[in-house]
């Protein structure tokens, strides 16, 4: 139920225009979140928590947790972060609440439903960013109330979390101290800011008390220095640039860069190149995008050989995607997923290639067997509905969009797609088999959808 809860709210999540559904920056996040549970894979629990790290596009120093292994950051707490030992203390603070499972126990005594009416207060509390009133509307009554209360953390599960949270930093072999610089640069950072938020989705001020707490915890521990990642810091390049894209934002941010440019720290300036490049892949200046990125690949590069990274990698698949350079897209693009084959970003983008090159039988050749692999990537089936329209074969276009919505939870629209693909002139005796398998299992959920909201309100 906590997983399911998670869940509701996260599809909410993704249609909001904040989330950063970007591959790169969701990538570098979910496999710097598996480094810290691999050090601690108890904390995954009985349930066995397949968790899930994303970004929000936020001004405030914020991060949260949602039921079920959720992870959110705020984009402006990323570029607070100096180092990766203080991001590292965050989420893994972050993580101490989800493995203690605070919600659930303060809700154990009540029924297990009780937790699915829960996802419109965390919903009234995203919207009090934007519409206070709005907020209020949904929070309003007496459940509202008792659910607001419930989810109010004690300080008892704050000094939980962050003995959790300093046990993984410690065993992934991150600087423990960086969880104080940090914490106390959050204190100072929201002392003046009044959030009528619940403190579930805060980031909950911390007391000089508890600051203190965890200095005691950590005064035996030796320094132990960590050398950042390259990816650190190109991520926290394209969060800033995608921070604000108007046109005054990409100025502002543009003479940020040039500000680094100063450091002569080898990362600091292939950062600030990397940020530049993309600018101006965003300003359509392609040339000066490729020119610029190159200065990145010499900034970054190591002593012995050349530097292989898959974000550089995935922005020059993107600028010669924007240039119209398919053919040399799908080249670069192929050659990147070999080298680096955990990569989601680049296997989509080699099936972009291949379809901006108009090689449609081999991209859905590859999209098939990667949705095989990787069933819960509704991008994989967009890409195949692109594909199959690329072929002329509107049945399979149909199924494979409806496939997409569905895996978004949006079972109206998917249902919608099936009518479609079943009225499509192409579509033989084995598709309207398998729309007519899909139709009933898809109306089955959505029957039980509409009896959780009847049992809700």
């Amino acid at each position: 139920m906590e997983r399911k809860l998670g869940e509701q709210i996260m599809r909410e999540f993704r249609h909001d225009r904040d989330y950063l559904d970007d591959a790169p920056i969701l990538e570098y996040l979910n496999n710097f979140g598996a480094t810290l549970l691999a050090a601690r894979p108890e904390v995954r629990g009985e349930a066995g928590y397949d968790f899930y790290f994303f970004t929000v596009r936020d001004p405030m120093i914020n991060a949260f947790a949602l039921p079920g292994g959720f992870i959110g950051v705020h984009s402006a707490l990323i570029l607070a972060a100096q180092n990766e030992s203080e991001l590292a203390s965050v989420l893994a603070h972050e993580i101490g609440h989800v493995a203690q499972r605070h919600v659930a126990r303060m809700l154990g005594k009540q029924r297990q439903d009780s937790l699915i009416p829960l996802a419109a207060m965390v919903l009234a509390a995203l919207a009090a960013r934007s519409s206070p009133d709005a907020a209020m509307a949904m929070a309003v009554g007496g459940q509202g109330v008792a659910a607001q209360r419930q989810l109010n953390f004690s300080r008892d599960a704050e000094r939980e979390a962050d003995r959790v949270g300093l046990s993984i930093l410690k065993d992934a072999g991150f600087d423990t101290s960086g969880m104080i610089a940090f914490f106390a640069r959050m204190q100072q950072a929201t002392r003046a800011y009044n959030d009528s938020t619940p403190a579930y989705l805060r980031s909950h001020p911390l007391t000089t008390e508890r600051i203190a707490d965890i200095q005691a915890r950590t005064r035996n521990q030796r320094y132990k220095q960590r050398a950042d990642s390259l990816d650190f810091h190109l991520m926290r390049a394209r969060i800033r640039v995608l921070q604000d894209l108007s046109r005054q934002g990409l100025q502002d941010t543009a003479d940020v860069f040039d500000s680094q440019l100063q450091s002569k720290a080898r990362v600091q300036m292939a950062a600030a190149k990397y940020g530049l490049a993309f600018i101006a892949l965003k300003q359509g200046k392609l040339g000066k995008a490729q020119e610029l990125l190159q200065e990145a690949y010499a900034a970054a590069q190591g002593p012995s050989s050349p530097i292989q990274d898959p974000m550089l990698s995935s922005l020059s698949i993107d600028i010669k995607l924007a240039a119209g350079r398919a053919a040399d897209a799908v080249k670069e693009a192929d050659a990147a997923r070999v080298k680096f084959p955990l990569s989601r970003g680049i296997a989509r983008q080699y099936a972009d290639s291949l379809i901006e090159a108009g090689r449609y039988d081999e991209a859905v050749n590859y999209l098939r067997d990667q949705a095989q692999l990787y069933r819960q990537e509704p991008q994989l089936q967009d890409l195949l509905a692109k594909a199959y329209a690329g072929q002329g074969k509107q049945a399979l276009q149909h199924l494979a969009l409806a496939e997409s919505y569905a895996l978004n939870g949006v079972l109206p629209a998917a249902l919608d797609q099936l009518g479609i693909a079943r009225r499509a002139p192409d579509a033989s005796f084995y598709d309207q088999s398998v729309i007519d398998a899909r139709e009933h299992d898809l109306k089955a959920q959505w029957r039980e959808q509409m009896k959780e909201g009847q049992r809700e309100r």
